[in-house]
């Protein structure tokens, strides 16, 4: 901004008469501003225009024509013709000259506040009366940091010294004075003041300045800061929706270590949908979900929990992966048919040494074998859950002793710019060298893939291992199997395996003998119910022991009540009366597997 045309409507400055004249002189010469005569008039081109002996034009003169409205000259005017000039028909009133608008007067009606330094030290040129109303009455010549502490207190002090030294204008956003007063969004430009006259030297030269410009933004601001308290306690809503969702406390199975942990995403982010779960679902099986609803915020909570009850609800049907996802499908298009989840369902058997396994759109497990090898799990994998039309399969994947699995939504390895690919490549290398407990793998893998608090999505990751026991520890888990043949001495056979291995693993007398009942119940069943090929297996933990037998039928058993006269139907009420547990499920390879538990005693 140049401030030299409007100095001299400051104190101590003088109005320069001559360089105005010379301005107008200028003007006029290049036409400049000029308004054609309406129906053909015409300016006379000898008359002049006057200027008043204070160097004012004449607030009468025709802008750029050169024609004073008083003068009789031009086409259509003279003696006789009884046109007076202000009748003329053509003739426009003059427009005021912006450089003639006192710039004081301009400033002191504004409602923002304004004030005006100059000098090395910011010396007060001039305060309008917005500013003398909003801080109080402020004295010329005195420094800013004294005269004006209220800049201080803003932060504006150096803002000062860098706009005088750079020349460019600078703004500061809704800055609040200490105390919780108003705010103000500052602008600041610099300006020239013209040398007041002397015969020193510097006396001549241009003093630097800044014009200081206050906009009073409280009631913005404060608006702005109730937005935020509202988003702020939309997403403490979320998250404690979330949360209250998500497992408080994961099983912990005979055969598994798991670990799991959830990381909303930054405080500018809205929750999302990731979930995960442990499942129990007996004979020494375990059920591991972990998934991801697309969107945000509670609604996105909200589903998520409908699904996680769901899984829960389908995985005590003990249905292969595939199916599982199959019913989720399903589920979550009838939940909203605009939100779409990705999901992994798998499942763990510790006699197979297996983890089976179905994916909805979901990125891959990662396996980590004792030697320290990666690996990912293959396909199957289908698209997201609510597309429908897909029919999803199962796969399986090696977890044996000292193996590590990791499942993880994509919040952890997707990053704007890069291919998930590669977030997933570093996770693999940040798993490979990851050593500890499940606890302390999720930590590192979190730090490694640098998920903080300010993180921009949420993540949620799950790690397992199947822990590879030696010495004391490893005489708590035994396995022990007999292939049935049929027949009637099948029975016999399966009371007398069963006898001599619960007691050489050196179990109560009563828990053995409860044992062999139930071995011997779920024989016969099998026997009269099944088809070859039958298998007895018993197995032992160091909280349980499970009996479990297979057949080649696959119609699954159920418990009725059986009647006096009825010499059949007993068998299965037998074991869910002794056992802790008892139920049945499919084999992948055709046939069922009935099954049943016992707490072992507290040592």
């Amino acid at each position: 901004m140049n401030f030299t045309r409007w100095s001299a409507r400051f104190p101590g400055t003088q109005r320069r008469a001559a360089a105005r004249t010379e301005h107008a002189a200028a003007q006029a010469k290049r036409g400049e501003g000029a308004v054609p005569a309406a129906r053909g008039g015409h300016a006379d081109p000898g008359a002049e225009r006057s200027t008043p002996a204070d160097g004012h034009p004449a607030d009468s003169t025709v802008s750029g024509t050169g024609t004073t409205a008083g003068s009789g000259t031009g086409p259509g005017t003279g003696p006789g013709t009884g046109t007076a000039p202000a009748q003329r028909t053509g003739v426009l009133t003059a427009v005021p000259s912006l450089d003639e608008l006192p710039v004081r007067e301009v400033l002191g009606r504004l409602p923002a506040l304004v004030a005006l330094v100059h000098g090395p030290e910011h010396r007060v040129a001039y305060v309008n009366d917005a500013y003398t109303a909003g801080f109080g009455a402020r004295t010329p010549g005195a420094p800013a940091h004294e005269a004006l502490p209220e800049l201080g207190e803003l932060g504006l002090l150096p803002l000062l010294d860098q706009v005088q030294r750079s020349g460019k204008p600078r703004t500061a956003k809704n800055r609040t004075a200490p105390g919780g007063g108003s705010s103000y969004t500052v602008t600041c430009t610099p300006v020239e003041f013209p040398g007041t006259g002397g015969t020193a030297p510097e006396a001549e030269a241009h003093h630097a300045g800044v014009l200081i410009h206050l906009a009073d933004v409280t009631d913005h601001a404060e608006a702005v800061e109730r937005l935020r308290a509202s988003e702020r306690r939309q997403r403490e809503a979320a998250v404690t929706l979330q949360r209250s969702l998500l497992p408080q406390e994961l099983e912990q199975p005979d055969d598994l270590r798991i670990a799991a942990t959830y990381q909303p995403g930054g405080t500018e982010a809205a929750v999302g949908g990731d979930w995960y779960d442990v499942i129990t679902l007996g004979a020494g099986r375990t059920a591991l979900v972990i998934g991801d609803v697309m969107g945000r915020g509670v609604r996105a909570a909200a589903v998520m929990g409908q699904l996680r009850t769901a899984v829960r609800a389908y995985a005590r049907l003990d249905l292969p992966p595939h199916e599982v996802l199959q019913l989720l499908d399903g589920l979550a298009a009838e939940i909203d048919a605009s939100q779409i989840a990705t999901c992994v369902y798998a499942v763990h058997d510790p006699n197979e040494g297996l983890l089976a396994y179905a994916s909805a759109g979901h990125l891959p497990i990662l396996v980590r074998d004792e030697h320290g090898t990666v690996r990912r799990a293959a396909d199957p994998t289908g698209p997201p859950l609510g597309t429908g039309g897909w029919l999803h399969t199962s796969g399986t994947i090696a977890l044996g002793p000292g193996s590590t699995a990791v499942l993880y939504t994509d919040g952890l390895v997707e990053r704007r710019g890069e291919d998930i690919d590669e977030g997933v490549a570093a996770l693999e290398r940040a798993l490979a060298g990851a050593q500890g407990t499940p606890t302390v793998i999720c930590d590192r893998l979190m730090r490694a893939l640098g998920v903080d608090a300010d993180h921009d999505d949420d993540v949620a990751v799950m790690v397992l291992q199947q822990p590879a026991r030696s010495g004391a520890d490893a005489e708590l888990f035994h396995n022990a199997a007999l292939e049935l043949l049929g027949g009637i001495e099948a029975a016999p056979r399966a009371r007398a395996f069963a006898q001599g291995v619960l007691a050489s693993w050196r179990f109560p007398v009563e828990l053995c003998d409860l044992g062999v009942l139930a071995a011997s119940e779920l024989v016969a069943n099998s026997l009269q119910h099944g088809t070859p090929p039958m298998r007895l297996r018993l197995r032992r933990t160091d909280r349980r022991l499970i009996i479990e037998v297979t057949d080649g039928d696959d119609h699954l058993p159920r418990r009725r009540r059986a009647e006096p006269a009825d010499e059949t139907g007993r068998g299965i009420s037998i074991v869910a009366t002794i056992a802790s547990a008892w139920g049945s499920r499919r084999t992948p390879g055709g046939g069922k597997a009935v099954w049943c538990e016992f707490a072992l005693p507290d040592k």
